[in-house]
């Protein structure tokens, strides 16, 4: 029984050191649409099944012999060149595939072939998301998946071609969530209210003021060329005047190819102070802004008892009620606060700086005969599925 037990040990032994000893020799892929070279394909296979401490890889210079003798093995891929390759090296397998980029995306095939049995030992076929700098860790995850080695979730969740046909993978990657600063000039109504007396219920500043925000950006759509966006853009604007005015914009923005250009537009919000009036002072002859109510409390002070009207008589005058009946509701800072809304448009482009966003826009703010234009610039770091080390 103890020889018994000593002799199966020894025969597992032996197999496990064959197994072990099994050498394998990389034959140059065949490589499509990549920079990639079917000989820099060939040593980013060699080093990981180097890596892996499974076979014992022939390297280039073992190779050199055979390739010299004959210049056809540089590219064989077929099963019975392969095997005839492996004979001349005198291999137990030879590997080799096909590196090919399809629209966005890179497919890589491996086939292992056993030179002895003159049989496929085992293949495999991966889809990626297009990008080549990670040729060498896609490699990686296909060999490891062919020789049935766990592969790290995180590593094959980032390189994997998500095959759906609305997909992250390209331009959605671009997220422009992060803080923002721009410049924004008062127009129409708005440029009136800045320079206005605070007397007669004006700002009296510049009509130019400064934005400080944040922006929240989510895609809802998005493809290799046109991406959709929801983007949420909380500002606080005229601090360096001494004045709040925030605002928020909630817009639909359509992001368009590799050069990022864009445009969005939607409904804004903000707090505002009107009352109703005009513009022709509190006598009727001039030119500065008198409210509804100051004109009322004049007229009424007008009246007088020996005149031989009566008050209601008085304030139903129809030059009265013309007057008031005309007057419009304006920007008043004097008045309650109260919400408003708006509607603004943007349109720009995100430059890229390695990993750096920024994007640079231009924008309009609307409302009631005037509005806000301007430039808004801002930053984010791309958090994205993308090249993930550099110089393996």
């Amino acid at each position: 029984m103890k020889n018994l037990l000593i002799l199966s040990f020894y025969i597992l032994s032996l197999g496990a050191v064959a197994q072990g000893n099994s050498s394998i020799a990389v034959a140059n892929p065949n490589v499509e649409g990549l920079y990639a070279t079917p000989e820099m394909c060939a040593k980013m296979i060699r080093l990981e099944l180097s890596k892996l401490n499974k076979y014992s890889v022939y390297d280039k210079f073992d190779m050199q012999e055979v390739y010299d003798s004959n210049e056809s093995y540089k590219t064989c891929l077929s099963k019975s060149c392969l095997v005839a390759f492996g004979q001349k090296l005198g291999t137990n397998y030879m590997i080799t595939g096909s590196f090919d980029l399809l629209a966005n995306k890179i497919v890589i095939t491996l086939k292992m072939i056993d030179v002895a049995n003159n049989t496929v030992y085992k293949s495999g076929l991966k889809e990626f998301t297009n990008q080549e700098k990670e040729l060498q860790r896609m490699v990686e995850v296909l060999l490891m998946e062919m020789l049935d080695i766990p592969v790290n979730k995180e590593l094959n969740d980032r390189l994997k071609f998500d095959n759906d046909i609305i997909t992250k993978a390209n331009v959605g990657k671009v997220s422009n969530s992060g803080p923002r600063v721009g410049v924004g000039v008062m127009t129409g109504a708005f440029y009136e209210y800045a320079n206005r007396p605070k007397s007669e219920g004006g700002l009296d500043i510049f009509p130019a003021v400064s934005m400080i925000g944040y922006q929240l950006e989510a895609q809802y759509v998005g493809t290799d060329n046109f991406s959709a966006l929801a983007e949420f853009i909380l500002n606080v604007n005229g601090l360096e005047q001494g004045k709040f005015i925030p605002t928020l914009s909630i817009l639909n923005g359509f992001r368009f190819g590799d050069s990022a250009w864009e445009f969005a537009f939607g409904p804004g919000f903000t707090l505002t102070k009107t009352s109703v009036g005009d513009f022709l002072g509190v006598d009727g002859t001039g030119d500065d802004y008198t409210t509804s109510q100051e004109y009322e409390n004049y007229w009424s002070g007008e009246w007088d008892n020996t005149s031989g009207m009566s008050y209601n008589e008085h304030m139903n005058n129809q030059d009265y009620q013309d007057r008031v009946d005309n007057m419009e509701e304006t920007l008043d800072d004097r008045a309650d606060v109260k919400g408003a809304f708006m509607f603004v448009m943007a349109f720009g482009r995100t430059f890229r700086a390695g990993a750096l966003n920024i994007p640079v826009n231009i924008f309009y703010s609307s409302r009631g005969g005037g509005g806000i234009a301007g430039l808004n610039v801002g930053f984010n770091v791309t958090k994205k599925k993308t090249t993930m080390t550099q110089g393996l």
